[in-house]
């Protein structure tokens, strides 16, 4: 039971797959505008990740690996992403039009997010089994919701600041990821 808590927390935290691994930062800088957005976003992306994450698991476990086609793994598992994504879509589309207009062309983006599929790719070549994939995509897709709405709450304040021009803008938000980057390494010495 530790070692399943620690899969969540190391992907979350410690190894932050935006702040630490560096994949999905174009809809880490992107959507992070918006604190609604960024939440959707991030629903959206543990919804996905989570799901792709046991969907892939089953298939290299059981179809890939034992047929010796593991080589088309990253095919694979980018068309299970592309199809949960396209799911997503039409659910926000129909159930919440607003949260759908806000996400605008990120929630596309989720199909090409290299975080999701990274964590695909992650969980094979790791080894890692059905739960453990399972707990790593929900850790990682947590993480993601975290940095994102995170940055969207330091934007917010940013907005609010009389800066030079030099710094406003995209400089700005670079400098607070970074900065955010930087306070995420103090988890890594987080143990149990």
């Amino acid at each position: 039971m530790k070692s399943l808590i620690l899969i969540i927390i190391g992907s979350a935290l410690i190894n932050n797959v935006v702040l630490n691994q560096f994949l999905g930062i174009c809809s880490f800088l992107g959507v992070s505008k918006q604190m609604k957005a960024s939440a959707s976003l991030g629903g959206a992306v543990i919804f996905v990740m989570t799901i792709a994450s046991a969907v892939a698991s089953l298939l290299y476990d059981f179809v890939l690996a034992p047929y010796g086609m593991s080589f088309m793994k990253t095919i694979v598992f980018i068309l299970v992403i592309a199809a949960l994504v396209q799911i997503v879509e039409m659910f926000l589309k129909k159930t919440a039009p607003a949260v759908y207009k806000s996400l605008g062309i990120f929630l596309p983006l989720i199909t090409t997010n290299c975080a999701v599929l990274g964590v695909a790719l992650t969980n094979a070549q790791s080894g890692n089994n059905f739960i453990e994939s399972v707990l790593y995509g929900i850790g990682t897709a947590i993480g993601f919701t975290l940095a994102i709405v995170l940055l969207a709450g330091i934007r917010s304040r940013i907005r609010e600041e009389d800066l030079p021009a030099p710094v406003r803008g995209a400089p700005v938000v670079l400098i607070a990821a970074a900065l955010m980057s930087i306070a995420f390494m103090g988890f890594s010495d987080l143990a149990f």
